[in-house]
């Protein structure tokens, strides 16, 4: 697993990237509440969005295939909450309405992480006086996300070492199994990294 799945092209030299974080917030926050707060008939604010974050990927120089998959790759639970809408009075209209919307503001996060180093993010936060106690658990997320990550491709691993049978009874069993372990080993690793980080002085 790469270390920098989740933000990979964050920092890449680009006008978009160079752009201060607390900016980059401000305009995603308001082009999210913009896009969703609107109503159904303002079909050239959508447009205009999808040609404005169009142009800003393009300045951004982030490749397009990795936005796409990125895109391709959540859009399915977009769909799924759009299908809801179908049930509705008028549910065509409504699902197309919800499935736009849901996709820009989804592409503007994709752009936002992108661009955005989570560090800075942090730091924006912190100046909005978010609680310490808040950021802190975001900052411990993102730098042990990627410990379990590699903790179950290990598990993984082992289990296809030792495991010679494709029957789909004893998959399940085995994905439950590893999802167990998986779980007590970060358990016992979230219980080491606290009782270490109390030693040093740390205090919640």
């Amino acid at each position: 697993m790469r270390p920098d799945f989740l933000d990979r092209y964050s920092r890449l030299s680009s006008p978009v990237h160079r752009l201060p974080a607390a900016v980059k917030t401000t305009a995603t926050l308001a082009l999210i509440t913009t896009v969703a707060a609107a109503p159904r008939g303002w079909t050239p604010l959508f447009v205009a969005t999808a040609a404005a974050l169009l142009v800003l990927a393009a300045m951004s120089r982030i490749p397009p295939l990795f936005l796409v998959r990125r895109l391709l790759l959540l859009e399915p639970f977009v769909i799924g909450v759009a299908f809801l809408s179908l049930f509705q009075p008028g549910g065509w209209e409504r699902f197309v309405v919800l499935l736009a919307r849901s996709t820009l503001c989804l592409f503007a996060l994709i752009l936002f992480t992108n661009t955005t180093p989570f560090s800075q993010l942090l730091t924006v936060l912190r100046r909005v006086r978010v609680p310490g106690i808040f950021v802190t658990l975001l900052a411990l997320m993102y730098r042990y996300i990627f410990v379990l990550l590699d903790e179950s491709t290990r598990l993984q691993r082992a289990r296809a070492s030792r495991s010679f049978s494709r029957r789909a009874g004893r998959g399940w069993r085995g994905t439950a199994q590893m999802a167990g372990q998986l779980f007590v080993r970060s358990s016992e690793r979230a219980e080491r990294i606290y009782d270490a980080m109390c030693a040093r002085g740390w205090r919640p």
